[in-house]
């Protein structure tokens, strides 16, 4: 009897195990444990049964999405399936012609040492081929780069490149249009290096015409043909254009045939046009050199005597506008021929060695003029002929002393006044002839260093200098000079 009980009990535990369980889980886990700690898809409510009328199958609608899908592989395979990209269109009966258009993204910079630019285009190319007419549709068809080498695309090279850079990430930047006429359109991007002759003649106030010239590698003028239609190059403002000391002024474009080996051929050329800004070279040439050249005029206003600080002045001056000069050139082609600047430094240059110089020839005639000198000798002319009488004889000989003595005579001040030594009697009974220093007798009819020679008989009809008033002279000469230079050097060069 026990052990039926038991068995009896075994059989109720394991049929019942969710009744005893369950309100004691639910209990502590509360009631939203049972969707929140269970990881994989959540259990889902009871569901409404529904009837099998009210089931309906659902169709989703394929054969139209996919059958756009196959018409466009079927017109593409039909083109390209008999297409020989190797031959261009119309071969045999007449040329092709290509229309281009060009964009520009960047234009520079522009390297003056190397005379070469850069350039960043979007080129375009459309021509028309009968061969890749279709029915259908669609009107175009694109295709991206890797379909590029399945047609036929048009030779072109730029003539004047250095390098070229085309860009193939993440695809090669490059596309074809194809519409439905058998117009294609096809596109690329690329960064050229090309050459560019600058003329440096009014550097730095040059302008120049950069060019950009395109041709079909091996078709001649007669089986291909390039045009502009309506000539339009457009210009993409909003990207940085790295032209730094140029302005872009506009642009303009050629047409010509050159004769070559494969035959006559059609080049274009594009010319991009830019003037130089003069901001940089004003403030790193023009004034530094100005400068140097009107302090180097400091030491007219020194005194005579101050030789130490006159010649460390002009000689400081002279090499500094050496070293301008070399500084100039440093960034700068090595042509042989003088440009603007050049120019301009040069006579900066000879207005500081000037000053320099004139320093050394005042310096130079004072002190042959306040050497001293040797005690003359005195000589009496011999009677000839006849025999003066003694009074005659001492008034003879009176007279020649006093001619040689006013001859040696010497301004014993050592101030630093303008006037020279006084020689009236000298005057009076030499009145063609000035008081010079030696070794300066050929300029005698020029210069004057006695004092009161203003007046003299000598001077008429010359020219009088006063060789102790030389500071005074280039205090305006100099500036003067310098100034109607700047006039005349702007006005040249500006309106060439």
């Amino acid at each position: 009897m026990f052990p039926k009980v038991l068995l009896i009990l075994l059989w109720m535990v394991t049929i019942f195990p969710s009744r005893i369980e369950g309100p004691h889980a639910e209990s502590e886990r509360g009631p939203s444990a049972r969707h929140d700690d269970v990881y994989g898809p959540k259990p889902q409510g009871p569901q409404k049964k529904v009837s099998s009328e009210e089931i309906k199958p659902t169709t989703v609608d394929t054969r139209p999405r996919f059958g756009k899908l196959v018409a466009a592989t079927e017109i593409l395979d039909s083109m390209l399936n008999k297409y020989d990209h190797k031959l261009r269109p119309g071969i045999g009966e007449k040329p092709t012609v290509v229309t281009v258009q060009l964009s520009v993204n960047t234009l520079g910079p522009i390297s003056i040492t190397d005379m070469e630019y850069s350039v960043d285009i979007t080129f375009c190319q459309t021509w028309y081929d009968e061969r890749l007419r279709y029915n259908g549709s669609f009107e175009s068809f694109v295709l991206n780069g890797n379909l590029v080498s399945q047609l036929w695309i048009p030779d072109t090279f730029f003539r004047n490149s250095k390098r070229i850079h085309d860009y193939a990430i993440t695809m090669p930047s490059q596309m074809v249009r194809i519409h439905k006429d058998g117009k294609v359109l096809y596109t690329v991007r690329m960064t050229i290096d090309a050459e560019c002759s600058l003329h440096m003649f009014k550097f730095p106030m040059d302008s120049h015409s950069c060019p950009l010239s395109f041709s079909s590698f091996s078709y001649p003028k007669s089986e291909m043909i390039y045009k502009w239609e309506d000539f339009k190059l457009e210009i993409n403002e909003s990207n940085s254009w790295k032209l730094f000391q140029f302005d872009f002024t506009g642009m303009s474009n050629t047409t010509e045939t050159i004769s070559t080996v494969a035959g006559d051929v059609m080049v274009i050329t594009l010319f991009f046009n830019v003037s130089r800004r003069l901001g940089f070279n004003i403030f790193q040439n023009y004034v530094p050199s100005s400068v140097t050249t009107i302090v180097s005029w400091v030491s007219f206003w020194m005194k005579k005597d101050s030789a130490p600080a006159r010649t460390s002045l002009g000689i400081t001056s002279v090499l500094t506008m050496t070293s301008l000069g070399s500084y100039s050139r440093k960034n700068f082609p090595r042509v042989s021929y003088i440009t603007a600047l050049d120019f301009y430094i040069t006579v900066c240059f000879i207005f500081c060695f000037c000053a320099l110089m004139e320093f050394a020839v005042l310096n130079f005639l004072i002190y042959q003029h306040t050497k001293p000198r040797a005690s003359p000798r005195l000589r009496y002319p011999r009677a000839r002929g006849r025999v003066l009488t003694p009074l005659r004889a001492r008034g003879r000989a009176q007279q020649q002393q006093g001619n040689v003595v006013c001859e040696v005579e010497d301004s014993e001040d050592d101030s630093d006044e303008e006037e020279g030594p006084s020689c009236p009697a000298q005057q009076s009974l030499h009145p063609g002839r000035s008081h010079c220093p030696g070794g300066c007798s050929k300029f005698c009819k020029y210069l004057c260093t006695a004092r009161r020679c203003e007046g003299g008989m000598w001077q008429q009809g010359r020219l009088f200098i006063h060789v102790y008033r030389l500071d005074n002279y280039s205090q305006v000469i100099f500036p003067v000079t310098f100034f109607l230079f700047n006039v005349v050097y702007w006005l040249v060069y500006l309106n060439l």
